[in-house]
């Protein structure tokens, strides 16, 4: 606390002091450009624009993050835009107020009170600070800002932060499937040909992991590999809803009448008919979509629901860069 606070005054001081004019060295000759003008105030309020430029970048990303915002899309508009507008008004600042550009000729005033001088001096460079660098710190900290604010968005790519959600559901082994006014579904209710929409007992509708498709197929037509062949339940599988392309809802289901003239049953999205075969653990067989659906294992309880028998085998929702990294939770 105490170097932040001598850090702090010095650059106060350095802010309102004036200008001591170096004495020549040994072999100098006197400038032709003078230094720049000795204006504390412009020096300050360009310091005070880069700061506000700064912290109008940081906001930008805290909104990006925080995208549940009212009115999301304007407070990034706003906050960006004052970020630009305080970094240009800073370099004009500097650019009118605080560089010289033109030849300047007059008398050095007569130094008042030089030992208080001294001291100011003294104190500034053990402090380790100067006026040059306290701007130049100012304008590393807005660039430094703005940059951030200027590649944040590359974080719509995949997620970055707060990756748990991504991961964690809620199914586990003997969580009731229901539909959506909450009644558990049982096995005898799922018919072959149809489309049933199902929930975690309890859980959050509109989160993506809690809603799942069923559907009913013949023993003999499943195709799956060894490691989901567990999976089914009396013929019944399960299927995240939300589309591993763009995260749409799966909400139509071909089921041929003239097989095998026809092609195979098969779950459909309606955004970009990315098409997935549910016979075989979910693959696609068409469109975008770059991984299969996530499938739950199911059993059928002694009262003849449909329960879940653990979690999805792989992460749910629409691919990303790190959706392979881990598994469900």
């Amino acid at each position: 606390m105490g170097r932040a606070k001598d850090a702090l005054i010095s650059g106060v001081v350095l802010l309102l002091r004036r200008r001591k004019p170096r004495p020549l060295g040994p072999g100098e000759r006197e400038r032709v450009v003078p230094p720049a003008p000795d204006n504390p105030g412009w020096e300050l309020t360009a310091v005070l624009l880069l700061l506000a430029g700064a912290a109008c970048a940081i906001a930008f990303v805290v909104v990006y993050v925080l995208d549940r915002l009212p009115a999301h899309t304007q407070l990034l508009g706003l906050s960006l835009g004052l970020s630009l507008l305080f970094i240009a008004a800073a370099l004009i600042v500097t650019a009118h107020r605080l560089i010289v550009t033109e030849e300047l000729e007059d008398d050095y005033p007569v130094q008042e009170h030089p030992e208080e001088q001294e001291l100011i001096v003294q104190v500034v460079e053990e402090s380790g600070l100067t006026r040059r660098r306290l701007l130049k710190l100012a304008l590393f900290t807005a660039g430094g800002a703005l940059t951030a604010a200027v590649l944040t968005p590359i974080a719509s790519l995949g997620p970055a932060v707060d990756l748990v959600r991504f991961y964690t559901t809620p199914w586990w082994r003997g969580t009731r499937l229901v539909d959506e006014h909450g009644k558990p579904y049982k096995a005898s209710d799922i018919e072959e040909d149809n489309f049933y929409t199902a929930f975690a007992e309890g859980s959050d509708k509109e989160a993506l992991p809690s809603s799942l498709v069923l559907v009913r197929l013949p023993k003999s037509s499943l195709e799956l590999p060894r490691e989901l062949a567990h999976y089914p339940a009396d013929g019944i599988v399960a299927y995240s809803k939300i589309c591993t392309h763009a995260g749409c809802a799966i909400s139509l289901y071909r089921a041929p009448l003239f097989q095998p003239d026809e092609p195979t049953p098969a779950l459909v999205c309606p955004c970009h008919y990315s098409t997935f075969n549910p016979a075989d653990g979910g693959t696609v067989t068409f469109g975008p979509a770059g991984r299969k659906l996530p499938m739950l294992p199911l059993l059928v309880a002694p009262n003849g629901e449909l329960r879940a028998a653990g979690n999805f085998d792989q992460p749910v929702g629409p691919s990303w860069w790190g959706v392979r990294e881990r598994r469900p939770r």
